[in-house]
């Protein structure tokens, strides 16, 4: 019987990513579900569009911004919009393209939003962390997505 090679570190930190987002995001999605009513999916774009100056984005704008899913795009923002939470406006100029904007309603919510979402990742991801370690993740993280951008561009 062949003896079990020691996969290499970085396959390691590979799985352990993966690891970590598959079970941290679906906690952070039903206690987003359980307190506000909305899935995860849902406040990614609420809240991607309540950090621009106007609270509203073109759709591939958005679908550049979002952290999460940007496959059905156009069907997660027929839902969303069927809440009242987004609404869609023309272009000027453009009748290809189309804004999604927050409505007073979706801004209500995403306020109400926010401070589970915190306390979620809190608990089911940083809280075994410090604050040192969270630093290093983050920086580390960030220079990999920075590396994958550029790497995709070229």
């Amino acid at each position: 019987m062949p003896k079990p090679t020691t996969p290499p570190l970085s396959l390691e930190a590979w799985i352990a990513f993966l690891g970590a987002h598959a079970r941290a995001v679906p906690r952070v999605d039903s206690d987003l579900k359980s307190a506000c009513g909305i899935p995860l999916t849902w406040f990614d774009v609420l809240q991607q569009l309540s950090m621009v100056p106007e609270q509203r984005l073109k759709m591939q704008e958005l679908a550049d911004a979002l952290l999460l899913s940007k496959s059905g795009l156009t069907r997660l923002i027929d839902r969303i919009e069927g809440e009242g939470f987004v609404a869609r406006t023309a272009v000027p100029g453009d009748r290809r393209s189309l804004y999604v904007a927050l409505t007073p309603t979706g801004r209500d919510l995403v306020q109400k939003a926010r401070p589970v979402v915190r306390e979620s990742v809190a608990t089911h991801f940083a809280g075994t962390m410090s604050d040192e370690e969270l630093t290093v993740l983050r920086d580390v993280l960030s220079r990999v997505s920075k590396s994958a951008d550029s790497t995709c561009e070229s």
